[in-house]
């Protein structure tokens, strides 16, 4: 029985049931409903939050987790590797819509799209007041070398950009000049024009961006965060703005989802939030699902050369 934690559009079910006919898919709304048939679940799909311990002892049949986003740091990793349960995700799928969300963001900053629209919304007709700037021939660094960092460092190339990869190994990864180690990363820090963060959440990388990182920016470097929150420590980050450590920081994802209303970096003019959509597209689900019908077929013929297996013991 292949349980899903919600409810697919028709079309989608439709394709589904049209590659497998003999598979027992069952499209849940509630967390109630999926307790229903929890004990006989052996493939669970889902968005990784609704999974605790709990959940783990009562899904005695379950034999692989594949989780529709990247991020799966909230699983109970100690007892679903307790239990030898194979858990997916649909890493690489958010690599087009959020490269594209990162260079989008830096021309916003260089282009001065914020004056544009104030003065837009004030019928202000200013072509003289407003400075603005290239990204071309800049040098980017981009923290987390994976699919959606290699593909912005794809794009940066596209405008001349020179791009410096970090990551965990420093290893060589396409579409990068230089890569360097997570340990050397104020060096490449001190290189950049942008930084960009897609850093998924680990017990390494959470906090990693401190006072010390932005101060080995150049002061007029521009930040952005679209990995996980927690890897930037937030007092920090907006000390080090108004100290102008660095010059503007673009977060699409914080500590605490929503941002409350309040919060001190809403009002600083050098801080550009958006509501975590840079993984947003309408080709989600499409893209989610070809990795979900690969991986199905190979857990239907008991192989192991499964798309995006998440290693238990680092949580990513």
């Amino acid at each position: 029985m292949i349980v899903f934690s919600r409810k697919l559009a028709e079309s989608y079910q439709d394709r589904l049931k049209g590659k497998f006919p003999n598979e027992n898919f069952i499209y849940c709304d509630t967390m109630e409903e999926v307790n229903t048939y929890i004990r006989d679940t052996e493939v669970y799909v889902t968005f990784g939050s609704d999974i605790n311990e709990e959940f783990i002892k009562k899904a005695v049949s379950l034999k692989w987790i594949h989780v529709l986003s990247a991020g799966v740091d909230n699983l109970p990793f100690a007892s679903i590797r307790e239990r030898g349960i194979r858990v997916t995700n649909v890493r690489g799928i958010h690599k087009t819509q959020m490269s594209e969300y990162a260079i989008s963001m830096l021309l916003q900053v260089y282009r001065q799209e914020k004056s544009v629209i104030k003065n837009e919304e004030n019928q202000v007709w200013d072509n003289q007041g407003i400075s603005l700037r290239e990204i071309t021939g800049k040098t980017m660094v981009v923290v987390g070398t994976g699919a959606i960092g290699s593909e912005v460092a794809r794009l940066g190339k596209a405008f001349g950009m020179y791009t410096i990869g970090v990551s965990r190994s420093g290893k060589k990864v396409e579409h990068f000049n230089e890569n360097y180690k997570i340990s050397e990363l104020n060096q490449a820090l001190s290189l950049a024009d942008f930084v960009i963060s897609v850093l998924p959440s680990t017990k390494e990388t959470k906090d990693i961006f401190k006072y010390e990182q932005f101060k080995a920016m150049p002061n007029r470097a521009v930040f952005l965060n679209m990995g996980r929150g927690d890897a930037v420590m937030e007092e920090d980050l907006l000390a080090a703005i108004r100290a102008g450590e660095i010059e503007h920081a673009i977060l699409d994802v914080v500590k605490e989802e929503p941002l409350p209303k309040g919060h001190p970096f809403w009002t600083e003019e050098t801080i550009t939030i958006t509501p975590h959509i840079s993984g947003v597209s309408p080709e989600y689900t499409n893209r989610a699902l070809d990795i979900f019908e690969e991986n199905l077929q190979v857990f239907r013929r008991n192989g192991d050369n499964y798309i995006n297996p998440i290693d238990l013991t680092r949580g990513y």
